[in-house]
């Protein structure tokens, strides 16, 4: 006789188990109707699945927020059916859900075309208009791998051997298909809906493995109803116009080639911006009270085997032997370094917080096919800093970072930011009662700073918990960069000190914190955020000088000369081309601001203005024109100073 709970506090006992879809029915026919999933104890249930036990259930349907991953699993099921009855000869291994939609990998000799995709997709959605039941059956292992071999489906063979032998094998149809899967699944095909649409194929290692075959992996998306999906596709479409590797290429910003795999070569205006940023973000820290260090490349691994990185990271460290007796390692990550700064001198309670910040180039050996522009490389610089502090300072520490990021955010044009809480790692250091501790020190902190946080379970660093500093670009993709994490492991492996109060020695809190992440990540979402227009105080060139006649040359020169004595980054174009033809080239360039010259001018001592995005043009002299062009050059910092 099992009490069902329901989410508005009422409960209702049953003679015997019970279905969901019964529950549902016994509350409204309407709620039978629309019911597409369930929830029982907090985990989805097929509506058929019968429930025997106590249990706190919730009806969804199709419209509800959480039913979307599920309507993503659909999708990839009737993609399978769909190739399989397209072209039989294939074979199917997994389809999970990912971010936005969802995959599924096949095996096939001959590659699937993008002509292909579109005779695929259309099968889907005959398949959803068949109104397929779905249905959840409990297989013994040996009839599931009697079933897959009969089949000729050595994939599927592999996974039901993985499967632990405790744990049930289900399998789901619908039609004449029939899939190893966990579920859970809607009523029937129809419910997912025809908002969908396949986006690509790619290549992929069977389980990740380069040794395993190569696989065919079909992307697609799926969302609950047409507006959200032609919302998303027009998202795609302008973040391919919005791509910084083109606009990075248009701009002449930097370059990547594969004598330096994963590497980058910055050009002028690339490193002019860059060097902007990081003379920015110096400024902050300084203000800050952080003292800016620098620590080496190479490293012996001793340090990073005391420290837990060599067993954690040694496949993506590259490493150098200097002699028979020692293995150098070019750091992947600065925590270490700083450590050992902090211990070369008697530090006292008076010392603390000590914050010590770099700008660290690292190294991390990342897969080949992982690389991806400048938002993922092999060489890198962390905005990275760590604070060493007492148990009583956390709070402090960490209200006071969480307002610095947040300022540093919006500067760039970044308001909508949200954190994630993500707590101990399965594979991690130190033991449950440390992570306890620094757990409940991280939450009290985070409430400290008033922040409202989303639990990540299980993604903490393996030396402790961290927040994780999520932010929403122009057009609506999220982009994770700033963390702060509480680690009372690393000090404690790497026995840094210092004296208390009383006398006598305890082990520092190590926070651990960076804003921007990888400084060529940022430059990389930078260049998608403002789609190549550059706010004023970072654009590479501020302002082109532009002539309209010969005669006008020595006045634009004047202007240039000023212009760059007031430290404004400016370009003449002296060329012997029509104005129209110039203005339309640096627009299309995304200068700024152009100044027009011509004889007008000259007599006048005045520039004509033209602002990037607008037709209009108006005058000012030239003393004017510099003045009020030199503030709003100057970076957010500054110019709060300013006024």
């Amino acid at each position: 006789m099992p009490t069902i709970s329901f989410p508005d506090g009422s409960k209702k006992i049953f003679k015997s188990s019970v279905s969901p879809l019964s529950i549902a029915e016994g509350i409204s026919n309407s709620l039978k109707k629309k019911a597409v999933i369930a929830k029982v104890n907090g985990e989805f249930w097929d509506l058929n699945r019968e429930i025997s036990e106590d249990s706190y259930v919730s009806i969804l349907r199709r419209e509800d927020k959480e039913t979307l991953e599920i309507l993503r699993h659909d999708c990839a099921h009737i993609l399978a059916e769909a190739v399989l009855e397209i072209y039989p000869e294939t074979q199917v291994t997994i389809g999970p859900v990912v971010e936005n939609g969802f995959y599924y990998d096949f095996y096939r000799e001959e590659p699937f075309s993008s002509e292909d995709l579109i005779i695929i997709e259309k099968r889907m959605h005959e398949i959803v208009d068949r109104n397929e039941r779905i249905d959840r059956e409990v297989w013994s292992r040996s009839d599931a791998i009697k079933f897959y071999k009969d089949k000729n489906e050595p994939f599927k063979v592999e996974l039901v051997n993985d499967i632990p032998k405790n744990q049930e094998l289900t399998f789901y149809t619908q039609g004449d298909f029939i899939d190893l899967c966990r579920g859970p699944h809607l009523r029937s095909t129809l419910d997912t809906g025809h908002a969908f649409k396949l986006m690509s194929v790619a290549g992929a290692y069977w389980r990740g493995d380069s040794k395993n075959p190569m696989l065919q992996r079909i992307y697609g998306t799926a969302w609950t109803n047409d507006k959200e999906l032609n919302q998303y596709l027009l998202m795609i479409e302008e973040a391919e116009k919005r791509d910084h590797r083109k606009i990075g290429k248009a701009q002449k910003l930097f370059h990547i080639q594969e004598e330096a795999t994963g590497s980058i070569f910055w050009h002028p205006s690339g490193w002019s911006i860059y060097q902007e940023i990081e003379a920015y973000v110096r400024r902050r820290l300084k203000r800050a009270s952080y003292q800016e260090v620098k620590t080496p490349q190479l490293i012996d691994r001793k340090l990073w085997e005391n420290s837990g990185h060599w067993d954690k990271f040694r496949e993506h460290m590259f490493t150098t032997e200097a002699d028979e007796k020692q293995t150098l390692a070019l750091k992947p990550m600065n925590c270490p370094g700083h450590v050992q700064i902090f211990k070369q001198s008697l530090k006292s309670f008076r010392d603390l917080p000590l914050r010590l910040a770099e700008f660290g180039a690292c190294h991390r050996n990342e897969p080949s096919g992982a690389l991806h522009g400048i938002m993922r490389v092999r060489a890198f610089t962390q905005d990275d800093a760590h604070i060493f502090c007492t148990e009583e300072q956390i709070n402090q520490e960490s209200v006071s970072f969480c307002e610095l990021l947040m300022s540093i955010y919006n500067d760039f044009g970044f308001e909508n930011i949200t954190i994630k809480f993500s707590d101990r790692p399965e594979i991690r250091a130190g033991s449950d009662e440390t992570w306890d501790q620094a757990e409940k020190a991280l939450m009290d902190a985070s409430e400290a700073a008033g922040l409202e946080v989303i639990m990540n379970p299980g993604e903490g660093a393996f030396y402790g918990p961290k927040l994780e500093f999520v932010l929403r670009d122009a057009i609506g993709r999220d982009w994770q960069c700033g963390t702060l994490q509480v680690d009372f492991v690393l000090p404690e492996r790497l026995k840094a000190d210092y004296i208390a109060t009383d006398g006598s020695k305890k082990r520092p809190v190590m926070l651990h914190r960076a804003i921007l992440g990888s400084m060529e990540r940022w430059f990389g979402i930078l260049i998608e955020q403002y789609a190549g227009k550059w706010p004023l105080w970072l654009a590479p060139c501020q302002i082109v000088i532009c002539t309209i006649t010969q005669d006008a040359a020595n006045y634009a020169n004047e202007v240039k000369t000023q212009s760059e004595d007031k430290g404004l980054r400016v370009l003449l174009d002296n060329r012997n081309e029509k104005i129209g033809y110039k203005i339309r080239e640096h627009s299309e360039n995304k200068i700024p601001i152009l100044f027009i010259v011509g004889n007008k001018e000259i007599e006048s001592k005045q520039v004509s203005v033209r602002r990037l995005g607008s037709k209009e043009q108006i005058n000012l002299d030239l003393a004017e024109a510099l003045d009020k062009y030199k503030l709003q050059a100057l970076p957010p910092d500054l110019a709060r100073d300013v006024k």
